[in-house]
């Protein structure tokens, strides 16, 4: 009876002493047309998040467009599995900018109407209504980003957004829209930046990191590339060494989410090796 109890005691103590949230991996979805459908993605059980990618042409009156190389029906399966599914737009090779806060709220509104809760004769993923914003900007000015974020949370307070910044601090682009603290999600991109990422050791990235969990966010996200061949310019860490050296230095972190991966074509294996220590 004593053991039984000691052992119902000790199962009540880690149950409180996990974190609510949980950590998870997150991962970019649709560049790629051999990379497999949305339902294999989710169904691998690796991910808690998925961004599809990318609305790559937007704003400054340019007609939206979606660059997307996958079969997107299975949104409705992913989200059934508990999976978020957010809209990933901007991208390293997109055409898009905001002109003024107007025109921010002209992309809110036609974001909200075409792949959240509004309504539109042209949505281009079909009725599924995605869980969120995914903010990938890596081009032109930081202006009106934080507008866009305001103008998305003012139709529901409840919608999920995240950024994903370089990780030089602070980034370029997102800033001034992070400093918002509207943003659930910030997953940092530590690839194809040499002065913050990975190259052997950890001692750059965690200098980075410990400036990064200093935002007003939820939760900040290690993002890497899937392979060594996703990110050109460096930043790839292999499983075992994130595993020993950085997640245990990261984990810690109040703020920590879990782990960013660039991208489901490249993931061949990898979520597989660090799904158990997320």
């Amino acid at each position: 009876m004593a053991k039984a109890l000691t052992l119902l005691l000790s199962i009540l103590v880690v149950s409180f002493c996990k974190p609510s949230n949980g950590a998870g991996i997150a991962i970019y979805w649709g560049q790629d047309g051999g990379e497999g459908s949305l339902a294999d993605t989710c169904n691998t059980g690796n991910f808690q998040f998925v961004n599809v990618a990318f609305l790559s042409t937007f704003g400054n009156g340019q007609t939206p467009v979606l660059n997307l190389a996958g079969p997107f029906d299975q949104i409705k399966s992913c989200q059934s599995r508990g999976i978020k599914v957010l809209l990933s737009i901007g991208g390293a090779g997109g055409s898009y900018s905001l002109s003024s806060a107007d025109d921010a709220g002209q992309v809110a509104t036609y974001i909200w109407n075409n792949f959240l809760g509004g309504q539109s004769s042209s949505r281009p993923l079909g009725d599924a209504v995605l869980d969120g914003v995914d903010f990938d900007i890596e081009a032109g000015s930081g202006q009106f980003w934080d507008d866009l974020a305001r103008a998305l949370k003012g139709f529901n307070q409840q919608l999920h957004l995240a950024a994903a910044p370089q990780c030089p601090f602070p980034d370029a682009h997102l800033d001034t829209a992070i400093k918002t603290g509207l943003f659930d999600y910030v997953w940092v991109q530590f690839y194809n930046n040499p002065p913050c990422q990975y190259t052997g050791d950890a001692v750059n990235l965690l200098n980075a990191w410990n400036q990064w969990i200093t935002v007003a966010s939820n939760q900040i996200f290690l993002g890497l590339p899937a392979a060594p061949e996703a990110a050109p310019s460096g930043g790839f860490i292999p499983a075992n060494d994130l595993i020993t050296k950085v997640l245990p230095s990261i984990k810690s972190s109040p703020k920590y989410g879990g782990v960013m991966l660039w991208n489901k074509r490249f993931d061949n294996g990898y979520s597989d090796a660090i799904k158990g220590s997320v």
